[in-house]
């Protein structure tokens, strides 16, 4: 029967430390047969020795991890700090040195690739940035797939580069009841900067203003500042608005200083000293104005601005009717009517006197066309035309249109009807019933013949038979 044995090694094999192992393994039969016994020991001794094969591995670093501390103040091309690796194995191969950029997206530092010293790219702020964490890989020159990381940790140390600063927007008042003495504010203020012995600050007032004859600068040594008047009341009608500069410097080096200016307004206070106006409207309030006037006034003269602009884009949209009408007409200054009319009673609204027999005579009336307050009325006569023909009635009523001085000083339609006089009837026009004095006789009529008894019979009977 024969039994198969599993070394194993608690750690890993190194090649470079270690490359051949000698061992005695010891082999025996747990459970002998009694009957054989007598044949002797059941147990045998072997030597085992184990060569370790040689691979190639990654670098390695000659540290955990890298903790470079560097003054936020160090100039770019600076180095900062190094790291070194090495191969393992008995090749000794080159190593390359490179930053992995996913932990250095801003390219603030870079590493010479064969020494692995680390240097600075850009600038660095402790106020922005007190801490940047990057990752540093060492790969073999004559293989790529060999590599191994390292985390680089850079702290930036505080460096006194900014001053300090008022640490809020104060809003200061002073009542115009105001006594000497009196504390008005209390001010502080903040440093981007982190010395290790802590904040320091100082107040004085600036150098230009050594003395102020209205407020007085209190440092209270625990970081902030009182303001306190210096003098009996305050008028907001003499000076409304105070500025007092400030000057505020730490105690680090290099000492930075700034200069704040703090606003002081003067107010109405009550007897208690809380605010009750600061702005100029108390002083018209004083005049004899009071709040819902001005609001009044104030309404009024919006409203009237918006009628102005209403009026004038109205009028700017307001477009003049044409006196054409029609888009086929191109004639200028066209006029047209446009009335169904009621038939005989409805003609005193037009002038039909141009549609009148020309032997009739026919007195002037004033044109429809012109306005009726005419400063004169001119009476004209058509004189009885007789055996004229319709090219003469036309240039005798447009030479008395021409001569017409109540004309419009534009281009005007004048229509005209001629029915000729050939005819040994008188008119059968309906308009010259609107100048007739009195009823016609139509009797003669009948005398006409056949063809004309219809007629007879029509207009020539009296007015009971007509009706």
């Amino acid at each position: 029967m024969s039994t198969t044995t599993l070394l194993d090694f608690p750690r890993n094999l190194d090649f470079e430390n270690k490359m051949l192992y000698t061992l005695r393994v010891d082999a025996s039969n747990t459970h002998p047969d009694p009957r054989f016994l007598h044949l002797g020991p059941f147990k045998d001794t072997a030597v085992v020795k184990i060569s370790v094969q040689d691979i190639d591995e990654p670098p390695v670093f000659s540290k955990l991890f890298y903790l470079i501390e560097v003054d936020e103040d160090v100039k770019e091309g600076s180095i900062i700090g190094q790291v070194t690796a090495y191969d393992p194995d008995a090749m000794n191969n080159l190593i390359k040195y490179s930053i992995d950029r996913h932990t250095d997206m801003d390219r603030i530092f870079s590493i010479h690739s064969e020494n692995g010293s680390i240097f600075t790219l850009k600038p660095l702020d402790r106020e922005s940035s007190s801490w940047h964490n990057i990752s540093i890989t060492a790969t073999e020159i004559n293989n790529s797939k060999q590599s191994s990381h390292i985390p680089v940790f850079i702290r930036i140390l505080d460096i006194n580069d900014h001053a300090p600063e008022f640490a809020m927007y104060y809003e200061t008042f002073v009542c115009e009841n105001a006594k000497p003495g009196q504390l008005i504010q209390t001010i502080s203020v903040m440093d981007k900067d982190d010395p290790p012995r802590g904040h320091k600050f100082f107040f004085e007032p600036v150098p230009e203003f050594p003395l102020n004859p209205n407020f007085t600068i209190v440092d209270n040594k625990d970081n902030t500042a009182g303001i306190v008047t210096r003098k009996d009341g305050y008028s907001r009608k003499k000076m409304s608005t105070y500025l007092l500069p400030i000057l505020i410097f730490d105690n680090d080096y290099p000492i930075q200083s700034s200069t704040g200016t703090l606003t002081i307004r003067v107010c109405a206070c009550d007897n208690q000293g809380n605010m009750q106006s600061c702005n100029a409207e108390a002083l018209v309030l004083a005049a004899g104005l009071s709040t819902g006037a001005l609001i009044a006034i104030l309404l009024c003269v919006i409203i009237l601005l918006v009628l102005v602009v209403l009026f004038a884009a109205l009028k700017r949209q307001r477009k003049k009717e044409p006196l054409i009408i029609s888009k086929d007409d191109v004639r200028d200054n066209i006029v047209t009517y446009n009335d169904e009319g009621g038939g005989e009673e409805d003609t005193q609204a037009f002038d039909i006197g141009t549609l009148r027999n020309p032997e009739a005579r026919e007195d002037s009336k004033l044109r429809r066309d012109v306005m009726p307050e005419t400063i004169f009325q001119i009476r004209r006569t058509v004189p009885l035309w007789e055996n004229i023909d319709v090219q003469d009635f036309i240039h005798r009523r447009l030479k008395e249109n021409d001569s017409d001085p109540s004309a419009p000083p534009y281009d005007s339609l004048a229509t005209y009807a001629y029915e000729g006089n050939d005819s040994i009837a008188d008119s059968l026009s309906s308009l010259e019933s609107l100048t007739a004095d009195c009823n016609q006789d139509y009797d003669y009529l009948s005398d006409w013949g056949p063809r004309f008894k219809k007629l007879a019979d029509m207009y020539g009977g009296d007015d009971s038979d007509r009706d």
